[in-house]
């Protein structure tokens, strides 16, 4: 507790590095930090970040639940458990850190493991979440202690024979290129990338290529990309927790003819009018999260990729007798000042 002695630097460095293996201890040596996961009886398992600061060593961990996340309560649309039961196609999970793509992640695999017969190969670093075997038996090798690096898990994973491979994150080209290969090859293959929205992710995996191979990389994203989901999580009106917004860009054949085109600029148009397909953006997710109730205004805006295209969601729906709420109805009184224009 925080009334207890504090640290010396001696016993901070003692207690950070009883933490690691020996592998571990040479790459946080070699690269003044390291990250990974930690499980202990009786605490549970933690994701560590091990770094320096001030020539010191410090350390940050944050608690990963023992309990694998459902779907149904994780409160995600409906459409991520058909993704997690297609048959191939590469599924990217997009959004800033602690956004919950990992949850999201073991959800869906939870959701296959329980659903369907196979088997399921993860390379993580470091591995989150424990999966026992279900209806597939399910593989999980971490980064630094079961295999040397993310590329050579990858270069030996088909070898496995695995019908579902889940990538941990997507960290440069060639990382991309087993991801699309893996779909080319008839496996569903789930990742991870930072980026804001789908958008940027389309932007951010066109930039890990050369401007020579974008005509070609178009094609294969048009063929083998099922879906990109995007993440955030927002404070509660209640100030109790968070809850997530979710987007969610589909490839039907329309987005898919914008791909190979190299259109991707004109995607978020087309998800805007295909909801009934399953897609939505961001600003229409918040727009719902603020209409049942579960967010403020000022979250709404803030957390939008357009404040204004949320603010005239909100005007609208209120003129026409939509938000029967009288405080969600008060809270578009902002609207006629300068709150929200930053």
């Amino acid at each position: 507790t925080l009334d207890q002695t504090p640290l010396s630097d001696t016993d901070a460095r003692d207690l950070v590095l009883s933490t690691m293996n020996d592998e571990q201890k040479r790459t946080f040596e070699r690269d003044k930090e390291c990250n990974y996961s930690i499980s202990t009886t009786g605490a549970g398992r933690f994701r560590a970040s091990a770094l320096y600061q001030r020539n010191k060593i410090a350390m940050v961990l944050r608690r990963i639940k023992d309990e694998i996340p459902t779907i149904d309560g994780l409160n995600v649309p409906e459409i991520i458990k058909e993704l997690a039961m297609t048959k191939r196609g590469l599924v990217i999970f997009v959004g800033a850190t602690g956004s919950g793509k990992s949850t999201t992640l073991a959800a869906m695999i939870g959701y296959r493991n329980q659903n369907s017969t196979g088997h399921i190969l993860t390379i993580e670093d470091p591995i989150e979440f424990d999966h026992d075997h279900g209806g597939c038996v399910v593989t999980q090798r971490e980064v630094g202690i079961d295999t040397e690096s993310y590329e050579v898990a990858l270069k030996n994973s088909l070898r496995q024979a695995p019908d579902v491979i889940m990538i941990g994150e997507i960290r440069a080209r060639d990382t991309m290129d087993h991801g699309i290969a893996f779909a080319e090859t008839g496996h569903l293959c789930l990742s991870t990338l930072h980026a804001n929205n789908a958008n940027q992710a389309m932007d951010r995996i066109i930039n890990f290529f050369p401007e020579e191979r974008h005509q070609q990389l178009f094609l294969d994203l048009s063929l083998n990309l099922k879906a990109v989901v995007a993440q955030r999580l927002i404070p509660t009106k209640d100030g109790t927790g968070r809850c997530v917004a979710v987007e969610v860009l589909l490839n039907t054949p329309l987005i898919g003819d914008l791909i190979e085109k190299g259109r991707v600029a004109e995607i978020k148009d087309v998800m805007k009018r295909s909801r009934e397909l399953g897609m939505q953006t961001f600003d229409q997710a918040i727009y719902d999260l603020y209409k049942a109730g579960q967010i403020t205004y000022e979250e709404a805006l803030k957390n939008s990729d357009s404040e204004n295209e949320v603010r005239l969601m909100i005007k609208l729906a209120a003129e026409s007798g939509e938000l029967a709420d009288s405080d969600q109805t008060l809270a578009l009184e902002p609207d006629n000042s300068n709150v929200g224009m930053m």
